[in-house]
């Protein structure tokens, strides 16, 4: 026969007894475990009358309530006992009552007047609870107070508390495995790099607009695809989530709250690499203020798509499952983000996805931000053929035909008269309903929606309070 003593863990199958009247050694030395064991053993054949054995696999809350005010609670373990309980806790908790009732029978005794003054047991349900939260046995002794929900609170800790407590293991788990967010700084620096020397400092004519688009649609795409490494964290972490949430170690809100901000700092960083890395290279309009507005969309680009998957992985079970589905919607996003075909060419039937689309924002905000200078200018003369059939006929051809309009229109056109600016082709491009600024703050509001969902996901999918 073995036992084990441990102070921080906890049976499933608990009961509180308390051994008031155990005789006490002359010298006043607490018992050893041998008599604690013989003493439980004698009392279970004493009351039931049968001889039958001790239950088994069970832990018992043992508190001396002649030490007061000061209690010594302890857990005995007995894992490894030869004999069991066929009745299980039932047994257990029945044995117990009858124990207490025989203890207590006598109201007029002294004893017990001064133990039913000086303690009131916690109930079962509530002792676990909070032993489990509060990372230790909650024992029988408490104040005067006797309703239990005073004595032993849902929770431990306050919620900043709580959020503190979360972000520190996050940041943790984040330095003990500093490669994960290598390989994703190393990615994004990757693409940076391969978008600014395809799309090397692109000047102002009718092909440099086309790659222009081309750029900011790939690149708002590409902030989002990166997102997508964000889906196991809570996939690995589900378990370890109910098991803690079960037991009210913390609040789901706090664990919602302190995964959204240990995330911000590495979007931070996220952000400005492949912001220098892209800006400058591609030779995107603005200057200061206009990297500024980039990064910034970048940044709200990347909170959105953390938010996005990370919703996602509290709704799917399984990582392959994650990916499809995220790959795919993602596509969506992009198909929809007025890229490939523009807003006012889209069917009405699937127009409420275009607004939907979490491309179509930073998509937006970014070719305003480009296109916003109202004296820049991006064709000029004879570039009004490019792109046409008529762009590979010669160049004396094309001020022939350049004079042959003039004199059509009665408006002289010249190889240096302007023809397209930056607002014609936003509205060319369908791209007039939002400022650029409100498709900042629109990405943003994504990201604290899909974070809400994310919570309610968890507090819907996770109903596994312990009975």
């Amino acid at each position: 026969m073995s036992a084990r003593v441990a102070d921080n863990q906890i049976s499933p199958f608990f009961t509180s007894m308390e051994l008031n009247d155990f005789p006490r050694p002359a010298n006043g030395a607490s018992p050893s475990l041998g008599q604690l064991l013989k003493h439980v053993g004698d009392v279970r054949k004493d009351v039931t009358g049968d001889g039958g054995e001790t239950p088994a696999h069970h832990a018992l809350d043992i508190s001396d309530a002649s030490l007061e005010p000061r209690s010594l609670p302890f857990v005995l373990s007995f894992n490894n006992l030869t004999y069991s309980s066929p009745g299980g806790t039932k047994s257990l908790v029945e044995f117990n009552r009858t124990w207490l009732n025989k203890k207590h029978s006598n109201p007029n005794d002294a004893s017990y007047r001064g133990a039913s003054d000086a303690r009131h047991v916690v109930p079962l349900r509530e002792a676990i609870s909070a032993s489990i939260s509060r990372g230790k046995l909650v024992s029988g002794a408490t104040n005067n107070n006797p309703s239990p929900n005073s004595m032993v609170p849902t929770f431990a800790n306050p919620i900043w508390v709580e959020m503190a407590v979360l972000a520190n293991r996050s940041m943790k788990n984040a330095r003990r495995l500093p490669e994960l967010f290598g390989i994703r700084l190393g990615a994004v620096m990757v693409t940076g790099f391969i978008l600014a020397t395809m799309f090397w400092n692109l000047d102002n004519t009718p092909k440099g607009v086309q790659e222009r688009l081309g750029f900011i649609a790939f690149a708002m795409s590409t902030t989002f695809y990166t997102c997508a490494d964000a889906l196991p964290v809570f996939l690995q972490e589900r378990y370890i989530f109910m098991r803690e949430t079960a037991y009210n170690a913390y609040r789901r809100s706090s664990y919602v709250l302190s995964h959204s901000l240990v995330a911000l700092p590495s979007l931070v960083i996220l952000s400005a690499a492949f912001s220098t890395t892209t800006f400058w290279a591609v030779g995107l309009d603005g200057g200061l203020s206009g990297f500024l507005f980039y990064f910034l969309i970048i940044f709200a680009s990347f909170w959105a798509g953390s938010s996005f998957v990370t919703f996602l992985s509290g709704v799917v079970p399984h990582v392959m499952l994650g990916y499809t589905i995220v790959v795919a919607i993602l596509a969506y996003f992009l198909l929809f983000s007025g890229f490939f075909i523009t807003r006012d060419r889209i069917p009405a039937y699937w127009i409420w996805f275009h607004y939907l689309s979490l491309v179509k924002y930073p998509y937006e905000g970014v070719l305003q931000n480009e296109f916003q200078d109202p004296t820049k200018c991006f064709v000029r003369g004879v570039q009004i053929f490019d792109n046409t059939p008529l762009g590979t006929v010669p160049g004396a051809m094309k001020l022939k035909l350049l004079e042959s309009m003039s004199k059509t229109l009665g408006v002289r056109i010249t190889t240096s008269t302007c023809l397209t600016t930056g607002a014609d082709i936003l509205e060319q491009q369908g791209v007039t309903d939002l400022s650029k600024w409100n498709c900042l703050w629109i990405t943003v509001a994504w990201g604290f929606l899909f974070r809400i969902l994310f919570y309610f996901a968890l507090l819907l999918g996770s109903k596994n309070k312990r009975r």
